[in-house]
């Protein structure tokens, strides 16, 4: 079983940067980073609420979950 994260294609989607997702949410471009290259082993809640919360999304659509 695997969560895994699909920040990456959200984002290119929408055409927006992991610098731009890193000053419009105030998180640090490096946890941006680590969230979209899929780097990312507890995930924050709080993060994952202003990610979500910026791109009017639901968690789901970010997250998603990979049975073996």
């Amino acid at each position: 079983m695997a969560v895994k994260l699909i920040l990456d294609k959200e984002l290119k989607k929408q055409n927006i940067s992991r610098y731009k997702l890193a000053i419009q949410t105030g998180i640090q471009y490096q946890i941006i980073d680590n969230y979209y290259k899929n780097k990312v082993i507890r995930y924050d809640s709080y993060i994952l609420n202003k990610i979500c919360s910026y791109l009017k999304y639901d968690i789901s659509d970010i997250i998603m979950y990979e049975p073996d």
